[in-house]
């Protein structure tokens, strides 16, 4: 049976685990540029956890600087099995409180200026992002918070902004309108990258604030953020440690198929493979280009 290694990508805060050993932080390289920062290996419960700081620690990069795909494909590469995304967000109901969980289930992606995919001309791939979220993992995250007492919520649609300055008034009141329940800049193009690397993806999205639509509150200022965000990674914490153990060490795999995606979303033509494209997806798409013989180079156009 294949063993659960899952990656936990969240704030500094995040990965200061009570019970966590074997820690070591370790650099991985990717073909995609620089990752965030060096991995956090470690073992919970029996279960193996690589953290990634998503801004890297001390926060140096900003939404849009971060490198998605290197950041995915580091993950991709150590073995990572499945990935739990803990952001930050603001509120866009009045029920989601500051201090409440969101375990969304969809995302509106209104980033402009990120790298969003993997493939491109020479091997060309679409996956289905129309579930977005992996419901075992998302089950096991609503089990977890039910045994540790924080505020949430099951389900929900997470608009993502590019930032990084906050929304505008009448933005917050457009999102709202459009059925929106929380807003955050990173989770896109984080999910549709661990999607096209065929990693089960799901996201405990922390309320921070009412964003600037709610006139009872002050608007966003960062100072009340980053306290909110204090108070919430001690419950993330709590929230990952229980979680673990639901997962286990034995790996079951996702109902949707996500593990073998590409399968069904690569549509160009094997004898037009792009080789140089190829080296650089031989941990992303290596499951799908195992024993292919017509990934092969000499099977592939050169360059």
């Amino acid at each position: 049976m294949a063993k659960t290694i899952l990656g936990i990508i969240g704030g500094s805060g995040v990965y200061d685990i009570d019970g966590l050993e074997d820690m070591r932080w370790e650099a991985v390289a990717s073909p995609w540029g620089a990752p965030s920062d060096e991995l956090l290996f470690g073992t919970l419960a029996g279960v193996e956890l690589v953290f990634l700081p998503r801004h890297g620690r001390g926060h140096v990069q900003t939404p849009t600087t971060i490198n998605y795909r290197a950041n995915i494909d580091a993950l991709k590469r150590v073995g990572v099995t499945d990935i739990v995304s803990v952001s930050a967000c603001g509120s866009l109901r009045e029920e989601l409180a500051p201090g409440t969980f969101v375990f969304v289930d969809q995302f509106i992606d209104r980033t402009f200026s990120r790298e969003k995919s993997f493939f491109g001309p020479g091997f060309v791939a679409h996956v289905s992002m129309a579930h977005p979220v992996c419901p075992r993992l998302a089950d096991a995250l609503v089990e977890a918070a039910g045994q540790t007492g924080v505020a949430y919520a099951k389900g929900g649609t997470y608009l993502v902004m590019e930032g990084p300055q906050f929304s505008s008034y009448a933005e917050s009141q457009l999102y709202r309108s459009w059925g929106c329940d929380v807003i955050g800049m990173t989770n896109m193009p984080e999910a549709k990258l661990a999607r096209e690397a065929e990693i089960p993806y799901a996201t405990v999205a922390m309320v921070t604030d009412y964003d600037c639509w709610h006139e009872g509150h002050d608007n966003v200022e960062g100072e009340a953020v980053v306290k909110v965000m204090t108070q919430n990674a001690a419950a993330a914490r709590e929230l990952i440690k229980a979680v673990a153990p639901l997962l286990g060490p034995d790996r079951a795999a996702c109902p949707m198929g996500i593990e073998t995606n590409l399968d069904t979303a690569v549509i160009t033509s094997p004898e037009k493979w792009d080789l140089e494209l190829l080296a650089k997806l031989d941990a992303v798409a290596g499951r799908f280009l195992k024993g292919r013989h017509n990934a092969d180079p000499a099977h592939a156009t050169e360059h």
